[in-house]
């Protein structure tokens, strides 16, 4: 059994019940009243043989009762099997457009035609739950941008977080200054070593205070990456009054998205559908690989309870025993009419 104590030294004072008997002076003894009987030779026997009996039995109770105070002292605790926990210390976020053009559908999975949207979600939640070792966060773009999810090692967070982002909930139109902005602000207090920021938009700027150049320029000097991701297919599907027609998307402004990865040391990729996300999110892993050194955790239980526990119910015992309370139970006798 994996037992250990975390306080092994707490074991020195089992002797000191002991040594305080052999070095201390007892306590004077009152004198007890006078009381002749008769039979007084008989009475001193039996009273002296049954005080005898459960003196040696409380001392014996009291004995255990430290023993058990003394371990619970020393913190036992079980080790589970070691954990190996991968680390690699990299803080990323991920800036999601949820613009009003995010609900076009022109993307695929499997069979099934699907919003842009849905298919980053579908994709990205891939990435996040393969993301072990780096704390991950989410911010939200429209009009305006919104911190989601701070950084956090919890990414089934920032999956459920991702999965709940509604279309327009920011506004229709497209902040991705602002995006870049937010992720500076909350990237900066962080190590400079690894901050990386992955925005993803199926759009121009259409909105914000910002300046998306400007604010790459100020993410390049807090040493912030950015790999932008252009999400779209080549052409989308416009409904008319004679019908449906196939028009080429020139909504994504990719100049200046390869101009923002430039200027912070990260890449620009085009996703036009949902195998393409995939691919640009593998390929972002050999960029940013995950750190190969790791921590090993033992996840611990206490068990100090127990013979704590075990202490305290003797100890209400010896209690009980000499106040007279704890007596044997005995059957009554039986009367006959």
């Amino acid at each position: 059994m994996n037992i250990e104590l975390a306080w092994p030294w707490a074991l020195a004072a089992l002797p000191l019940p002991f040594l305080s008997a052999l070095l201390l002076p007892r306590a004077p003894q009152a004198a007890s009243a006078a009381l002749r009987l008769p039979f007084y030779a008989v009475v001193t026997a039996v009273a002296g043989e049954s005080a005898t009996r459960n003196s040696r039995l409380r001392l014996l109770l009291a004995a255990l009762t430290w023993l058990l105070l003394v371990i619970a002292a020393t913190r036992p605790q079980f080790l589970g099997e070691p954990l190996e926990l991968p680390v690699s210390g990299r803080d990323l976020l991920l800036a999601v457009d949820i613009s009003g053009s995010m609900e076009t559908e022109d993307m695929m999975i499997g069979n099934r035609t699907t919003s842009r949207l849905t298919a980053v979600k579908v994709v990205a939640g891939d990435f996040i739950e393969q993301r072990k070792g780096d704390r991950l966060g989410l911010i939200l773009f429209g009009d305006q941008a919104y911190l989601q999810t701070p950084l956090s090692f919890d990414r089934a967070t920032v999956h459920t977080q991702l999965d709940e982002a509604a279309i327009g909930l920011a506004g229709k139109r497209t902040a991705i200054g602002d995006a870049i902005g937010l992720a500076v602000k909350r990237l900066r207090d962080q190590p400079q070593e690894n901050r990386v920021l992955i925005l993803l938009t199926d759009g121009a700027n259409t909105a914000g205070s910002i300046d998306p150049q400007k604010a790459a320029d100020i993410a390049a000097s807090e040493g912030v990456r950015i790999y932008t991701i252009g999400v779209g297919a080549d052409e989308r599907v416009v409904r008319g009054l004679f019908g449906s027609r196939r028009v080429a998307n020139t909504e994504i402004d990719e100049p200046a998205l390869e101009a923002i990865a430039q200027k912070t040391g990260g890449r620009y990729f085009r996703a036009r559908d949902t195998a393409g996300l995939a691919r640009i999110y593998q390929l972002l892993d050999q960029l940013e690989p995950v750190s190969q050194d790791e921590q090993t955790f033992r996840p611990t239980h206490e068990l100090y309870r127990w013979p704590l526990a075990a202490a305290l119910l003797i100890s209400m015992l010896i209690v009980l025993a000499a106040s007279g309370r704890l007596r044997r139970f005995r059957p009554r006798s039986m009367h006959h009419a």
